[in-house]
């Protein structure tokens, strides 16, 4: 396993590898160093976030691998469908997923989502348009959303229908 600590405009990122695959991408709340890799994957997703905070990139390109039981691996794959700089609901993402009923189930999967912002669980919002549930934070989910707006010339965070 291989890791390295990225500084991002939003805190420190720990992004965490093995040979083939990024398995983990989280904010930290309290001061780490920033540190340095060797290892190619790391690099690249250093390079890719790098890319997004600079309002260059809206999709990532990385080979991707959380664990997780079937039902979480569907929710993320769900939550990659989600366009840059769009927000859903939950009620949205349960309906894209033909099952209304698992909403709570929905969320909570959402909220063990380890790839931040690469697996954008960051634009599911509330169906009043609140901004609920993020584990990074929630002013973090609301920079990441006004930052995709401005990249998009959207100006403020909408809800969209």
């Amino acid at each position: 396993m291989y890791e390295v600590y990225h500084r991002t405009p939003v805190g420190i990122a720990l992004i965490t590898a093995d040979d083939t695959h990024i398995t983990r991408v989280s904010i930290r709340d309290e001061t780490v160093e920033e540190t340095t890799t060797e290892q190619p994957l790391l690099i690249e997703a250093t390079k890719q976030l790098d890319e997004y905070f600079a309002g260059c990139r809206k999709d990532f390109d990385l080979p991707l691998n959380q664990p997780g039981t079937d039902f979480q691996q569907e929710v993320w794959k769900e939550l990659l469908k989600i366009p840059y700089g769009k927000t859903i609901t939950y009620g949205q993402q349960s309906d894209n997923m033909k099952n209304p009923l698992a909403i709570r189930a929905i969320a909570a999967a959402n909220g063990k989502n380890d790839l931040w912002i690469i697996v954008p669980c960051h634009r599911v919002i509330g169906s009043n348009g609140s901004l609920t549930g993020y584990a990074g934070g929630l002013w973090r989910k609301q920079w990441l959303l006004d930052h995709e707006a401005r990249v998009m010339g959207t100006g403020q965070t909408k809800l969209d229908f």
